[in-house]
């Protein structure tokens, strides 16, 4: 470094303390993220370790390695000396229900999240400042009123009524989400759709839909995610064997505390978790392009 013809030699503890100014805010922002991931991180680890050893001692150090406690892939676990339903039973019905939400709940969500945003009819403005409100009700204070109207229909320890009442407690935020992503559209699109001959409906499915293809990824992602977690309903509404789902599988196995086979519980918590993580490999970048909406207008 020169100054006035005359250089000026670099100090080096200038320079480390400028580069120490510099990353500080790195550092802590990595040693806060530090501090509150390495307990789900071990939590994780501890899962994996319990889930192949033979024996833990004091619950921390594992002895031996040993796939006893992943019998249940080939035979029924015996519980209380009581058969429990297999486990691909379980596995089927939470892809099932899963599944079956995800579908309606986009579809109803796509189309009235549509009517939201761009048609105008009596009762839009008040549809609009309920729906926040209809999904703000817990579920377990809806459990009575729910069972009666399933006991009616005939749909009580029914896995598809189950998934009506998950869709209709998800649609209003579904709506709103994907409305926000229908106000971000240009009208001119649809106008040039229009205009060149095409009707309503071929409109919204040519153009329009294609422009929001990243929130009905997003919704798509979270509803599937919500069924397969999903639990107080299942647990509530279902009793068969048939119909149980893997969430109901792990309640089972925990329902005497004297008697949980830890090894056997982390091995089924490590199968319950494998379809999401595949799920979201597949999907997370579909989830990193969707951003929230803007709800523009009401």
């Amino acid at each position: 470094m020169e100054t006035a013809g005359k250089s000026v030699p670099t100090i080096p503890g200038n320079t480390f303390l400028y580069q120490l100014k510099r990353k500080l805010p790195y550092i802590i922002s990595y040693g806060i993220l530090a501090v509150t991931t390495l307990p789900v991180i071990f939590m994780y680890l501890w899962l994996i370790i319990q889930s192949f050893a033979s024996n833990m001692k004091y619950g921390l150090i594992p002895e031996g390695f040993s796939l006893e406690n992943w019998e249940f892939l080939w035979t029924n676990i015996v519980y209380k000396g009581a058969e429990l339903p297999s486990i691909w039973t379980a596995t089927w019905n939470s892809l099932f229900f899963a599944g079956m939400l995800t579908v309606l709940e986009v579809l109803i969500g796509v189309m009235a999240g549509y009517a939201l945003s761009r048609l105008t009819f009596p009762g839009r403005e008040q549809i609009l400042k309920i729906t926040m409100i209809l999904h703000a009700f817990p579920s377990i204070a809806l459990l009575i009123a729910t069972f009666y109207i399933l006991n009616f229909m005939s749909l009580y320890d029914s896995l598809f009524g189950v998934v009506l009442v998950k869709t209709a407690l998800q649609i209003p935020m579904t709506t709103w989400i994907i409305k926000g992503f229908f106000d971000d559209v240009s009208w001119d699109l649809e106008w040039a759709g229009l205009i060149d001959g095409c009707s309503r409906i071929k409109v919204w499915f040519r153009i329009v839909l294609p422009q929001v293809k990243p929130g009905i990824a997003s919704v798509s992602i979270f509803s599937f995610l919500s069924g397969w977690s999903e639990f107080l309903l299942l647990y509530t509404f279902i009793v068969s064997n048939e119909n149980v789902t893997l969430a109901s599988f792990l309640q089972r196995l925990t329902s005497d505390p004297n008697m949980v086979n830890y090894g056997v519980l982390s091995a089924i918590s490590l199968f319950y978790l494998i379809p999401v993580l595949v799920f979201f490999i597949f999907t997370q970048k579909s989830l990193m392009k969707a951003n929230v909406g803007g709800v523009k207008k009401v």
